[in-house]
């Protein structure tokens, strides 16, 4: 159990732990970024994602990088909340401009937004690395995490196929490591820039900081140290405004392409589908990709999970139990829960598993 005594601590462990400078961790950005462009190779010239069953959403977000804007897509009932997930494709668009006319074969479109989902994943994996390095103290373990995370069937199938689950999966881990970090002013920008890039980002970072703020609460009941109690105070207000910042992005992104306000609850039940709960969630479980995802991950994750410090998994989870919520209610096509998942708690595990394999050769 982590005590509150260590977790004040943590920071001073950080200091103290193995360092991985800024030159290296650029150069490993850089290396990074490569091998996500060759794992998303594919879909410059082997397949069209945008024609591809279980893609769809590619579609709708090329047309955005094209220069299509969200008012002028046209209107459908299940795909019209797509529109909204705008920073991928805004990113993507000036790529696409100056890539037309330049890369022979491959699609200008694709291209770009190949480019932006494999800077979210490299960015990602860094991440990933600096998590190892600083709080479990092995930098061996952090890199080896980062490949496990590259090489999941997740990354080159999905998130590198012209998705936007690479933005969203970046700005929820960038908010793990604030948090683990006490960088509580940047919450608010990590939750503007993680609405823009998709509007289940709420509802997930809602869950991740209310696990992150219920592991301290717990880590430090019974204490009389003041510290802890308005550290847990503090993190409660920053997230509040986060929440605020969110609602307030993705207010003015609605006013900005419907020409009016829209409040989020309003919003999230035009999303509810009338379905068989307890069919639907079967047939997420039972669904290929759902295990192609999670089939090695967590076997030899869970080993070791007990060695995560509490509030990484009690943040991870309730990210996972909101992702099976949001599924349940939306009624996704089968596959979409474990990408969700994936988002939620893929680093971690990752990590994790990096223990298990760095033990077995100790």
């Amino acid at each position: 159990m982590t005590s509150i005594k260590e977790l004040k601590e943590e920071p001073r462990r950080v200091a103290a732990s193995a360092k991985v400078s800024a030159a290296k961790l650029a150069f490993l950005f850089v290396l990074f970024f490569l091998i996500a462009l060759g794992l998303g190779y594919p879909v410059l010239n082997r397949y069209d994602p945008r024609l591809t069953p279980g893609l769809s959403d590619v579609k709708i977000y090329a047309q955005m990088a094209r220069g299509v804007t969200g008012a002028e897509l046209a209107s459908d009932p299940e795909t019209d909340h797509f529109r909204f997930r705008v920073l991928v494709p805004w990113i993507a668009r000036p790529i696409g401009r100056l890539a037309r006319g330049h890369i022979g074969t491959w699609d200008p479109v694709m291209f770009s937004l190949l480019s932006v989902d494999s800077g979210f994943i490299a960015a990602t994996a860094v991440l990933i690395v600096l998590m190892g390095a600083r709080y479990l103290g092995n930098s061996a373990v952090g890199l080896l995490g980062a490949f496990l995370y590259l090489v999941n069937f997740a990354v080159p199938n999905l998130r590198l196929a012209g998705l936007v689950d690479a933005g969203e999966g970046f700005f929820l881990l960038a908010l793990l490591l604030v948090l683990a970090e006490s960088r509580l002013w940047t919450l608010p920008v990590i939750a503007i820039l993680g609405t823009l890039t998709k509007e289940s980002f709420v509802p997930l970072s809602i869950a991740f900081g209310a696990g992150w703020w219920l592991a301290l609460r717990v880590s430090s009941r019974g204490t009389k140290e003041t510290a802890a109690r308005a550290a847990s105070r503090n993190l409660a207000v920053w997230l509040a405004v986060a929440l605020a910042a969110s609602v307030a992005t993705f207010a003015g992104l609605h006013r900005a392409i419907e020409g009016r306000f829209v409040n989020p609850l309003e919003f999230g039940a035009g999303l509810h589908r009338g379905h068989d709960y307890f069919a639907h969630f079967v047939a997420s479980l039972a669904d290929r990709q759902f295990w192609y995802i999670f089939v090695w991950l967590l076997p030899t994750a869970i080993p070791r999970l007990k060695q995560v410090s509490r509030p990484w998994l009690w943040a991870s989870g309730a990210a996972c139990a909101m992702a099976f919520t949001l599924d349940a209610y939306y009624g996704g096509a089968p596959g979409t829960v474990g990408r969700v998942l994936f988002t939620a708690a893929g680093p971690v595990l990752s990590l994790s598993s990096a223990m298990l394999l760095v033990g077995i050769l100790d």
